[in-house]
């Protein structure tokens, strides 16, 4: 059996690997430095799908995502809904007593604010919350514990601290699955769908209020609309839709020939099943 080969950024023991081990069996797992280079592994090879991060349901939208997503064109395959719950973790001979210091990626550490104002810890900005995890491993501070995944503390040796330690819970994180020429689902009555698409208006008045007018006059759903600059302009504006319904459907079909009216350039990045965590 063909094992799937699966990118994502950061270091094994990130929510993007915890991601990948429930949505597939046995993966082949690349793990890269940036964004950009993960993209880059699915662009250029037709056999990796990669898992991205789009938004949090805390922190808002991932940064730099929505500029890699028109740049590579990658169609998405599938979307997932992770849970994210963050963990305090300290070398195996650590105790609670002797942390100082906390290391982890900043929303991580935003997400944690209750015990670091509480222990007055101070804080170590790293790349990644499973990178601050590995760090901490190959260091002998026992004075300096990171924020980040049970995952990461099976992987790395260390022991957790202290369990469950973000500020709120229901903490979520929305990953795109993406890659190079993926096919459509053809349309199945009973089946939800999310249709994702990027677009750019022309230069006229009130061009967003019109584009978006046959959405609602066939009663299409939105889910999610955000507008992104160009880069090197304040002139012009992208934006990232999100909606309800498959492009085989005559409703979608008369909204989406309403939407090209108006705009200068429209990509479709994918049609897939909504998940079934949009139903909770």
């Amino acid at each position: 059996m063909k094992k799937n080969k699966v990118a994502f950024q950061g270091e094994l023991g990130a929510y993007s690997h915890i991601a990948i081990n429930e949505l597939f069996e046995n993966p082949e797992i690349k793990t890269c430095a940036t964004f950009e280079e993960t993209f880059k592994v699915a662009f250029e090879n037709e056999d990796y799908k990669i898992v991205i991060p789009l938004e949090n349901s805390l922190a808002g939208r991932v940064a730099d995502i929505h500029y890699l997503l028109p740049k590579y064109k990658l169609q998405i395959h599938a979307e997932h809904f992770q849970k994210v719950e963050h963990n305090l973790l300290a070398k195996e001979n650590a105790k609670l007593t002797d942390i100082k210091y906390v290391r982890s990626h900043s929303q991580a550490i935003g997400q944690c604010q209750k015990i670091i104002m509480e222990k007055k810890y101070k804080t170590i900005i790293s790349a990644d919350t499973a990178g601050s995890a590995k760090e901490l491993s190959d260091g002998n501070d026992n004075s300096i514990a990171a924020i980040a995944s049970k995952l990461s503390a099976q992987i790395y040796k260390l022991k957790i601290l202290k369990e469950n330690i973000e500020d709120e819970k229901g903490n979520v994180t929305r990953f795109l699955i993406m890659g190079k020429n993926v096919q459509q689902p053809e349309y199945e009555k009973g089946k939800k769908y999310i249709t994702t698409c990027i677009f750019r208006l022309k230069s006229e008045p009130a061009a967003l209020y019109k584009s978006l007018g046959g959405f609602a006059t066939n009663q299409v759903n939105m889910t999610k609309l955000e507008s992104f600059s160009v880069k090197n302009t304040f002139a012009q504006t992208n934006f990232y839709l999100d909606f309800e319904g498959h492009l085989e459907e005559k409703p979608v079909q008369n909204a989406m020939e309403e939407l090209g009216f108006h705009t200068e350039s429209l990509d479709i990045l994918g049609v897939y099943e909504a998940s079934t965590f949009r139903q909770n």
